[in-house]
């Protein structure tokens, strides 16, 4: 793989499992701030603290992908497309121009235009997908069945997206396409024995990066796991730049983390089964 742009992290591991975090990024291109309506908001919609929450991924020997680029900048977990993934629900664009809660991000006659989009996929979606695709052929090679886990978060409750308050865990595989049913049911089983609530393929069954690599009969099986941020910290009832992000607290989300091992850890067992 050629030099990978500063914003974009890989850490190479050989066991069968790659943690993607797409949304972990709160970096806005200088070029690009002047034109957003402010910073806090850009970033109101980051997957908090994931990077922190799954921390030991690597100790599991797992790969882990992650870009610091802003998702307000590029969603690179949206179809190039401009395709919703949810047809006929609110949802946000490969480039959004609102938040979840409909707020305008950018300034009048500020949004990002067909060519400034282009320009966007070339600079960031691209080279994330290719450092993704590279490490899934990298460990095909060396085993016969590798799992792709996006990891993500978000707000408990948000109106405008959903109804009522998510449950902690949500899995998602596409309805069933993007990975085996004995890893998915695997995984809900870890969740079942928490004291943790959880849903398979509820509101959200995976973005485009589940859905597009997650392919069984070769050995890829793609599992998107979505956090309700309650898990592990406390959410303001209504988040503004004076109590949004609040600040991670190890203590906080320990309940939820040693979870989160055990979730890699059945994945990891999913892989060696015969």
């Amino acid at each position: 793989m050629t030099s990978m742009p500063d914003w974009l992290s890989v850490e190479r591991n050989d066991a069968p499992l790659i943690v993607s975090m797409p949304h972990t990024g709160t970096q806005i291109p200088a070029d690009l701030e002047c034109s957003l309506v402010s910073r806090w908001l850009a970033r109101k919609d980051t997957d908090w603290w994931v990077d922190q929450l799954y921390d030991f991924a690597l100790d599991l020997g797992a790969t882990v992908v992650r870009t610091t680029i802003s998702r307000s900048v590029i969603d690179v977990n949206r179809d190039p497309s401009g395709r919703s993934l949810y047809p006929g629900q609110n949802t946000t664009g490969l480039c959004p121009i609102t938040s979840f809660d409909g707020e305008t991000l950018y300034k009048p006659d500020r949004e990002p235009d067909a060519a400034e989009i282009a320009r966007r996929c070339h600079v960031f979606f691209e080279p994330y997908h290719r450092a993704l695709q590279c490490e899934i052929e990298r460990l095909t090679c060396k085993h016969r069945k590798v799992i792709l886990f996006e990891a993500h978060s978000i707000r408990s409750r948000i109106p405008r997206l959903f109804e009522g308050e998510l449950p902690h865990f949500n899995i998602g595989t596409n309805s069933g396409a993007s990975c085996a049913g004995a890893l998915s049911a695997a995984v809900a089983a870890v969740c079942s024995e928490s004291t943790f609530t959880h849903v398979l393929n509820g509101r959200f069954k995976g973005g485009y990066t589940t859905r597009h690599y997650g392919q069984p009969p070769r050995g890829v099986h793609a599992i998107q796991l979505e956090l309700a941020m309650r898990a592990y910290m406390d959410e303001p009832s209504s988040p503004s730049p004076e109590n949004w992000p609040p600040a991670f607290h190890s203590s906080r989300a320990e309940p939820l983390r040693a979870v989160l091992r055990r979730i890699l850890e059945t994945c990891l067992g999913f892989v060696n089964q015969p």
